[in-house]
């Protein structure tokens, strides 16, 4: 492709109208990621997290199963859990004492034997569709939720060409490595945007682009279905100084191995592949300038010296978001108002900004 193609308006990063329309639009209508399913261990164990503009309350079961419902009480809109996380036997509002089973049913409430009106199943907790996937809870808020297999695995399918090529990692198994939290004051777009594309990557990723050497190059890993960047010729493994790291994961093809392949999960996951382990980062936006990103690094099951391996993405993590950060001043800027342009090796850009727009319409 060449020539320019022109981006959205400074006020797409801008405006809370717009933001409040994405909110409701997309990140209420589509499935998102908002917990690793290790995090609820234990039967009771739950978790808060905020999808659009709702609280969301996760809970793994007696039986095993984690559910999602709305954290809002029945009775006068109570929210039910304040904690991030905690563990519990039942859900008790603390305003009035309606009290749920951990399958949302409402068990008991003060009086609630001379209301007969008041139904249990009719007034539980509102639940909210979920899926598991990759070791994840993913949720979606809509009545009629999209399908999970077009949404979500049709975007693997459309960076990886197939499904099984993911499945070779064996996500779901992978251990929790690291986690870090990056609050990052810029608009979601801005984050996925730089996510997609590696024009910058020669500025700012100089540890980056000696382990990739084609990312000095200004191409992303993304710009053609299948391709995963070469690691260098000297670069031993996906490390900070490119010196070996875990052993290989036991599933990885051979045409898999020294590559790392990139994933945009829209709206708001990113999946980086090496062969030794898995980066999978998930993005809040709470304000048409603000995004929480939560980066996960996943290892097989006991290994322990990760340091190398998780120092080299989280330095890419930091110089990108400082980016996002540096740019989101521009969106309110007069010279940005008709926005700016994407370069032939922004192409992809170009279609995210219509899969947004065809959303919002």
């Amino acid at each position: 492709m060449t020539g320019l193609i022109p981006t959205l308006p400074g006020s797409a990063y801008t405006d809370p109208a717009v933001f409040t329309a994405e909110q409701e639009r997309i990140f209420e209508r589509s499935w998102t990621c908002v917990a690793r399913a290790a995090d609820l261990a234990d039967p009771g164990a739950f978790r808060t997290v905020t999808v659009g503009r709702e609280s969301v309350l996760l809970v793994r079961g007696r039986d095993g199963a984690v559910r999602a419902f709305l954290n809002v009480c029945r009775h006068r809109g109570a929210r039910m859990c304040v904690e991030p996380e905690g563990r519990v036997r039942r859900l008790q509002c603390p305003y009035h004492a309606w009290t749920y089973a951990l399958t949302g049913e409402l068990v008991a409430a003060p009086n609630l034997a001379a209301m007969p009106e008041v139904g249990r199943e009719r007034h539980g907790l509102h639940t909210v569709h979920l899926r598991e996937w990759l070791g994840y809870v993913w949720v979606c808020l809509a009545d009629r939720p999209p399908s999970f297999d077009d949404e979500v695995l049709g975007e693997v399918v459309a960076r990886l060409g197939d499904v099984a090529a993911l499945e070779r990692y064996d996500v779901e198994h992978l251990d929790l490595g690291r986690r870090v939290e990056y609050d990052v004051a810029a608009n979601w777009k801005l984050v996925v945007e730089n996510f997609m594309e590696c024009y910058h990557c020669a500025t700012i990723h100089p540890e980056l682009t000696e382990v990739l050497p084609e990312f000095a190059d200004g191409y992303a890993a993304q710009y053609y279905v299948g391709h995963g960047a070469a690691f260098a010729d000297d670069a031993q493994g996906f490390t900070v100084d490119g010196r070996a790291g875990a052993p290989r994961l036991p599933g990885i093809a051979e045409d898999q191995d020294r590559r790392y392949y990139a994933i945009t999960v829209r709206p708001q996951v990113f999946l980086n592949l090496v062969p030794d382990h898995v980066i999978l980062h998930r993005m809040t936006p709470l304000a048409a300038d603000r995004t929480l990103v939560v980066c996960d690094w996943l290892f097989a099951p006991g290994v322990t010296e990760v340091d190398a391996s998780v120092e080299l993405f989280h330095r890419v993590n930091v110089q990108d978001f400082a980016a996002c950060e540096r740019t989101q001043p521009g969106m309110h800027s007069r010279a940005y108002r008709d926005g700016g342009v994407l370069v032939p090796s922004e192409h992809h850009i170009a279609a995210f900004h219509g899969w947004v727009a065809d959303r919002l319409r």
